[in-house]
């Protein structure tokens, strides 16, 4: 079961703690620059587990000024369209209410609160952090800045500047290119233990970082088939959002 701390007790505590019910999830954020890109994208991996596990989710974004830039930002990135956050005191029975929110500010009111950690992207001069918009419009594949923001736990800071943009690109071109050759063999199951590692990783307080280690790992086994590798890979984007198969019928 998807455990989180909440920022405002420091205790863990159970974001579905009943079976198939209704979980809303808010995000908030205040304006348009990358931290509150990242609040957004700490939102939409929390739902992707959540509906990995077959929980129902109801995703809301509360905010005030240059949400349209946040938004396309947002898309590019491939997080999920939220609804506008009006009127939510009208609720369906939902038996929680996530807030996904920046840890500088005061946290909402209510429910469980998963905290963000800021992160500041740098003009290409170092001098000064960019919007979201233009942080995802100089990134030429703009998964390597969702993979840039996942690889740092969301509790921690994160400065994205060329070199993180860079070392994400690569990774991120490495497994693409492997899960195309992946691909190429007879598919095999996913190992119980790696399928339990995954998920060990990403109910432990959404540690991502903890998914992407199990797949550099996958990825030099000695000891699993391609397929098996291909399958890990493909099940473990429904969670990234990576869109690791995305060279899949490419030339070797």
């Amino acid at each position: 079961m998807l455990r989180i701390i909440d920022a405002r007790t420091g205790r863990p505590v159970d974001v579905a703690p009943a079976r198939r019910g209704l979980t809303r999830i808010e995000a908030h954020t205040s304006g348009s620059d990358t931290s509150a890109l990242r609040v957004l994208l700490v939102a939409d991996v929390l739902v992707r587990a959540l509906e990995l596990g077959g929980t129902p989710v109801w995703c809301l974004l509360t905010g005030g000024r240059r949400q349209a830039e946040l938004r396309a930002a947002a898309t590019a990135l491939g997080i999920r369209p939220f609804e506008e956050g009006r009127d939510l005191a009208a609720g369906l029975g939902e038996a929680q209410i996530v807030h996904v929110a920046a840890d500088s500010g005061v946290l909402p009111e209510g429910g469980v609160v998963v905290g963000v950690a800021p992160a500041i992207r740098a003009d290409p001069a170092g001098e000064a952090p960019a919007v979201a918009g233009a942080a995802c419009a100089g990134t030429p594949d703009p998964a390597a800045l969702r993979l840039a923001l996942l690889a740092t736990r969301r509790d921690t800071p994160v400065r994205i500047d060329a070199d993180a943009l860079d070392g994400a690109g690569r990774r991120l071109a490495r497994w693409r290119r492997a899960v195309a050759h992946w691909a190429r063999q007879p598919s095999r199951p996913i190992p119980d233990e790696v399928r339990g590692r995954l998920r060990a990783a990403w109910e432990d307080d959404l540690d991502v970082t903890g998914v992407l280690n199990v797949l550099d790992g996958v990825a030099e086994a000695a000891d699993l088939p391609d397929g098996a590798r291909f399958e890990t890979y493909a099940h473990a984007d429904r969670l990234l959002g990576l869109d690791l198969v995305r060279d899949l019928g490419s030339p070797a």
